[in-house]
């Protein structure tokens, strides 16, 4: 007789074996109907699930997180039958969740298209409409590899043998179709309220490049039409904001295919990327830490030694010259503890800080590059932090300080913590582990800011605080990290002298800020959709005469402006003024100076900004002293600042 206990405490006692269903319906008709899954003592079941013993019960629907994970896994579903329904020749591969929606790649004879895509929403709605129960069935390997050969689905009979031990495997049916799926699933295709086909794309099976190019189909699933609608504006607005577009359109980088995934920076990019790392330089250098610069190219046993070789080996760069093996660093830290062993240090030199913004390479799947955001090579806001144990706390809470100071600084308030811990595969002790994990608890705890667990997220030789950044259209982006490691200056050789004059292995405080460069100018990009504020943007302000009378007044004005620092230009040239606005407000220059008789002879400009705001006419000076307010300012809003 099991006793469900549900998450407000109460209980219901039931005299023989129930399904999560029929609890939901004992509770009402409208839970019932609702009813998408369970979860039974904290795991995610169907509703068809049995328990048999005394347990607590949620009952999951749409309303909750879970319930949109299960709403999309079943679509995904959904829609192979769809295909297999128009396309009986198409072999369905794998099908997961992903951030919003879901994707299923397929093998079949031709590229799918738009009308395909339209066509398979349609079938997609007639099955909803069908209302089909989707059931669960446990079978053998055996029997499971049988059924799919039958069935023609050679990759699906590839996936199965792939899989290790020898466990019964479960599978789930809806009319015809029926997949290989852990689940759970929605109890019946009318559940489904408010999804669309949003993309197709080619991707490799199983994600290698030597294997034959699949179809991705990607799509999303909400729990109603205007969640729906809400999400798709959203995408719309990313695909505007797109960095990829916009560099090209502001002229800021390239890609191309002589260095793939490696960027190309033009003269404007370059000066963003410039101008953010002096600001981090300049912040760094008040914050104790020291400047440094190490090789590309480092010999392997090193790799071997700090354990990256062993856990990085396939995304790591090498080359052989001299009977030597090298690898281009994907990482800067091995070569940081080599700057600490050069001299012993006292417990006096501590806590040491040592900084560099260094160019690592990683190999990264072709198919997996996008833009800024992934790329092979690219430059961290590096930094380790030498310490004693009792230094960890206050190092720790210096540095969240330092961090959220630069995030507000780029206009980013809203940060989540989350803390991650030791992975199955890691380095050191589980005592190290223990005492790790705990400082940053700690820590966290003291900074009196909420956080997340990310179990067994951590790195592999120590735990780790990560800061995401949710950007203007709320998607989280992980910039920041903070790890401890006690692990890495012992396999390296590390010491310093104790005050009692014994011999001690430094704490290493792995950290960085902005992440990679790369990615971080990416997210700037689209966060402002180009329009970077006044102390980032390539050009803070250009001149603009009406007639070429202006002319040398305008040279006049850029060179006085320039003097004081500000990125300016002058745009001289035999066009009409209306024209050279549009233009460079399409470039996104924050001010927009404009020069007629009357300005020239009063000593002034008029001035506009990129977004259309006239700000009357002012004197250079007074432009000057505005600019550099605004540039002050940095990315913060007048609240904040």
């Amino acid at each position: 007789m099991p006793v469900i206990t549900l998450p407000d405490g109460s209980q219901r006692s039931f005299e023989q074996p129930v399904t999560v269903a029929q609890v939901a319906e004992s509770i009402g008709a409208g839970l019932a109907k609702a009813a998408l899954a369970g979860r039974v003592d904290g795991t995610l079941v169907d509703t068809s699930y049995t328990i048999a013993n005394d347990a607590e019960l949620a009952i999951v629907t749409d309303r909750d997180e879970d319930g949109l994970d299960v709403i999309r896994h079943s679509c995904a579903h959904l829609m192979a039958q769809a295909v297999q329904r128009l396309f009986p020749d198409a072999q369905v591969t794998i099908g997961p969740v992903i951030d919003d929606g879901f994707y299923y790649d397929f093998a079949y004879e031709r590229p799918f298209t738009p009308e395909d895509l339209e066509q398979i929403e349609k079938v997609m709605g007639d099955i909803v409409k069908e209302n089909l129960p989707v059931s669960r069935e446990v079978m053998s390997r055996d029997e499971a590899v049988a059924m799919f050969e039958k069935m023609g689905e050679q990759y699906k009979v590839q996936i199965i043998k792939d899989i290790p031990g020898n466990e019964e495997l479960s599978f789930y049916r809806q009319g015809e179709f029926v997949d290989l799926c852990r689940g759970p699933h929605v109890p019946n295709t009318g559940k489904f309220k408010a999804f669309k086909l949003t993309s197709v794309a080619g991707a490799y099976w199983r994600g290698d490049s030597n294997n034959e190019m699949l179809q991705r189909i990607y799509g999303t699933a909400w729990q109603d039409k205007k969640a729906l609608a809400d999400y798709l504006f959203r995408l719309e607005e990313q695909q505007k904001r797109d960095h990829r577009k916009i560099g090209k359109k502001l002229d800021l980088f390239h890609f191309q295919e002589e260095a793939p995934g490696m960027v190309f920076w033009h003269p404007k990019g370059w000066t963003v990327y410039q101008e953010i790392q002096h600001y981090m330089q300049k912040l760094q250098r008040q914050h104790g830490y020291q400047e440094i610069r190490t090789p590309q190219l480092v010999d392997y046993t090193l790799w071997e030694k700090s354990g990256h070789a062993d856990k990085f080996a396939d995304e790591m760069f090498s080359v052989e010259s001299e009977n030597r093996m090298y690898a281009i660093k994907p990482m800067n830290c091995p070569c940081h503890v080599q700057v600490f062993n050069q001299g012993l240090k006292s417990y006096r030199d501590l806590p040491l800080r040592l900084a560099e913004f260094g160019s690592c390479h990683r190999f990264e799947p072709s198919g997996s590059m996008h833009g800024l955001m992934r790329v092979r090579s690219f430059t961290q806001d590096d930094a380790h932090i030498f310490c004693a144990e009792d230094d960890i706390q206050s190092e720790v809470a210096s540095f969240m300080q330092l961090l959220f100071g630069v995030y507000r600084d780029f206009g980013f308030d809203e940060i989540i913590l989350r803390l991650s811990t030791r992975p199955e595969k890691r380095v050191g002790s589980d005592e190290i582990w223990d005492r790790s994990e705990a400082a940053l608890r700690q820590a966290l705890d003291n900074s009196g800011l909420a956080w997340e667990l990310l179990p067994g997220e951590g790195a592999f030789y120590g735990p780790k605080i990560e800061f995401s950044l949710k950007d203007c259209m709320g998607r989280v982006q992980q910039c920041g990290t903070i790890q401890v490691d006690f692990s890495m200056p012992d396999r390296l050789g590390a010491q310093y002298v104790a005050e009692d004059g014994s011999r001690k292995v430094p704490v290493m405080l792995h950290r960085a800020i902005l992440g990679s460069f790369e990615r971080f100018i990416g997210v700037l990009i689209e966060h402002y959709a180009g329009a970077l504020p006044a102390w980032l943007a390539p050009e803070q302000a250009v001149i603009l005469n009406i007639t070429d009378k202006q002319g040398e007044y305008c040279e006049k004005v850029r060179k006085m402006l320039a003097e004081k620092g500000f990125r300016v230009s002058a745009d001289l040239r035999n066009e009409k003024i209306g024209f050279k606005i549009r233009e460079h407000t399409i470039q996104k220059v924050p001010y927009l100076l404009v020069v007629g008789d009357r300005e020239m002879e009063n000593g002034q400009v008029a001035v506009r900004t990129r977004d259309g705001q006239d700000l009357g006419t002012m004197s250079l000076e007074a432009f000057a002293d505005h600019l550099q307010a605004d540039v002050a300012r940095f990315g913060r809003t007048q609240s904040d600042h």
